[in-house]
């Protein structure tokens, strides 16, 4: 049975339908992913699911105390207080109680002299009492404990991914039965991806998400729900499926319309025969071409692909940038310490690296932006940068697309051609009424298609790109990853997108924060499977040397609870894993056309990977009890 389910949902602004009378349904435990390019309505959709926007025309089904949850991709400016008040924020009115206590609390711990503070936590309490509130602070605990966060710390001074974690709590501490993302990998490190595709692959609810990271896409999403010029389309697969079922759907809609075009023009050329064959036309026939024509017109174009064109740099010097022993950092926090290296023409670097580790800042160093501490940068001859920084970059929302890419006039200057802005934005997607309209009636992705336009319009050798891929769709980031690729210049490129780095970059600089720059050849999968293995490593139990003035820590309820469980559970899952082992062993298993041996390999595989991290458990929680 559907949670929640549409018909016949209808929405437009003005423009084309963003929604054509589409249906759509969300199961129990689902996770899609939204697909569709800038522009198309996706938001939209989203917040029509989450009440946000009321469509012209649709019917709807739902679970009765039907509870829907969305997190925008934004972080919101101006949230105070601890984790734990911006979590209860999530349960409404019936926490208000349990959040004054919380904060009466924590001010009593500071001033125990206060009496009259003592009576206010004494008059809560027994609020809480009365009404069960407690019930409420244990799921606070729970939710909060769950995404990995401590209740006191304050929400002011979490780095922007432990802040979509407080947030993502806050949006699931009503227990809701579906949650809406949208874009929920922008503000997130490498780390913090990870743990978002690892938390939703356990979710007891559905999750309906928007995302242009491809990993992600394939990680997390069990069906694919694509909007295409007004219609949706539901995919039954994961997203490597989709493309191919895709492709082949776009080759034979090429051949229908073609097969349609031709039987419209062979029409055409008969109606215009002349006289004679005016007389002895048939009427039926005249009618089926006046259907024709209105079928053809009706007909909802594919939307282009763009071209990005951009204007070529004198070559550069064969060496672009020396460092010699660099060292930067802020206040007490070292960031980059003795780092030397060289980059020469044609190189293609990404800088990876967690939060808050100095990406950002390195390339400011390399570009002179910053004076290091220590150290030496030295720029080569010849060199044209152009610097792509989507936080910084600000459009101006009162002028048209065209106006803010070509401010003094309607041409601009693409390797020495003159060519029309609007000519120039349509490579970009943008057709002639949307160029001549203001920015601020534009999505988020158009907004970033408008920067790239400005930003492929200086010339350059030396392209320095500050995570370029927010908000644009996958078509546009393959197309910029083409681009780049064909670019015989110089790159430097920060981003957290996995697939984009390892399509485009030929060596990596990761930033542990620390100090430490390590170089990789190629793109980011090696250093995150170190990162991965320092984790894995750092997690198995370690004999602990107990120092004298430290007490022993005893297990705690759950662990003593987990110490009993886990072996059961072990032997139950190697159990699963030496039956699928015998299944696959058997002499007519490929044979038989339901056997599904890549299905059985990966479920063999994520057993192993469950059994190897509960025997590490296991071990850590003996550690301790012994």
């Amino acid at each position: 049975m559907a949670i929640i389910s549409y018909r016949n949902l209808t929405v437009s602004f003005g423009g084309p339908l963003l929604l054509d009378d589409v249906g759509i349904s969300i199961e129990k435990k689902e996770r899609i992913c939204l697909l569709g390019r800038n522009g198309e309505g996706k938001s939209t959709l989203l917040r029509i699911l989450s009440g946000q926007v009321i469509p012209d025309k649709g019917e709807s089904e739902r679970l009765p105390n039907f509870r829907v949850a969305k997190l925008d991709q934004e972080i919101p400016v101006g949230v105070q207080g601890s984790i734990f008040d911006v979590v209860a924020e999530g349960l409404g009115e019936k926490a208000d109680i349990l959040r004054a206590y919380n904060q009466a609390s924590l001010q009593l711990d500071e001033k125990p002299e206060d009496e009259k503070l003592a009576d206010e936590v004494d008059r809560l309490q027994s609020e809480l009492d009365r009404t069960d509130g407690w019930s409420l602070d244990h799921k606070v605990a729970s939710i909060i404990d769950r995404v990995g966060l401590t209740q006191e710390q304050s929400f002011a001074t979490l780095s922007g991914g432990n802040k979509s974690r407080a947030l993502l709590a806050r949006t699931l501490v009503g227990e809701p039965h579906v949650l809406i993302l949208d874009e929920p990998t922008n503000h997130l490190d490498f780390e913090g991806i990870q743990w978002l595709e690892k938390f939703l692959q356990k979710a007891e609810f559905a999750v309906l998400f928007v995302s242009h990271d491809r990993s992600f896409i394939r990680f997390v999403a069990t069906r694919i729900l694509e909007l295409d010029r007004g219609k949706l389309t539901s995919w039954t697969c994961g997203y490597d499926k989709f493309l191919e079922r895709k492709a082949d759907l776009l080759s034979a809609e090429e051949k229908q319309n073609a097969v349609f075009d031709k039987k419209l023009a062979e029409e055409e050329v008969w109606i215009r025969k002349g006289i004679q064959a005016r007389r002895t036309r048939n009427e039926g026939r005249v009618r089926a071409l006046f259907k024709l024509r209105e079928e053809r017109s009706d007909r909802r174009e594919q939307q282009g692909k763009s071209t990005i064109s951009s204007n070529k740099g004198q070559t550069s010097g064969r060496k672009v940038i020396s460092i010699k022993d660099l060292e930067f950092g802020w206040d007490e926090q070292t960031l980059i310490k003795n780092f030397s290296t060289t980059i020469w023409r044609g190189d293609k670097i990404g800088v990876v690296g967690l939060n808050g580790s100095g990406k950002s800042t390195l390339l400011k160093l390399l570009l002179k932006k910053l004076e290091p501490k220590q150290g030496s940068i030295e720029h080569g001859t010849k060199l044209d940068v152009a610097y792509f920084d989507q936080h910084k970059e600000i459009l101006n929302d009162s002028l048209s697309v065209a106006e803010n890419v070509a401010p003094n006039g309607d041409t601009v200057t693409i390797n020495g051609y003159s060519k029309h802005i609007l000519s120039y934005l349509k490579d970009f997607l943008f057709l002639p009424e949307t160029a001549r309209g203001p920015v601020k009636m534009l999505s988020g992705g158009e907004r970033a298609r408008v920067l790239l336009a400005k930003f492929f319009l200086q010339p350059a050798n030396l392209l320095v790109l500050d995570e370029p891929t927010n908000d644009l769709d996958i078509e546009t980031i393959e197309l910029l990853e083409e681009r780049l690729l064909q670019f015989d210049g110089t790159l430097l490129l920060v981003s957290h997108d996995r697939d984009f780095l390892n399509n485009v970059v030929n060596a990596t600089f990761a930033m542990d924060g620390k100090g430490g720059v390590m170089e990789y050849a190629g793109g980011c999968d090696r250093w995150l499977e170190e990162q991965e293995e320092a984790k894995n490593s750092s997690n198995r139990a370690k004999p602990r040397v107990i120092e004298n003035n430290e007490k022993p820590r005893k297990l705690l309820n759950k662990e003593k609870e987990a110490l009993i469980e886990l072996p059961k559970k072990i032997e139950k899952m190697e159990a699963e894993r030496d039956q699928i082992t015998a299944i696959m062993q058997s002499p007519d298993y490929y044979r038989n056309p339901k056997s599904d041996p890549a299905d059985d390999q990966a479920s063999l595989e994520k057993l192993e990977k469950k059994i190897a991290i509960s025997y590490s458990q296991w071990e850590e929680l003996e550690a301790i009890a012994d």
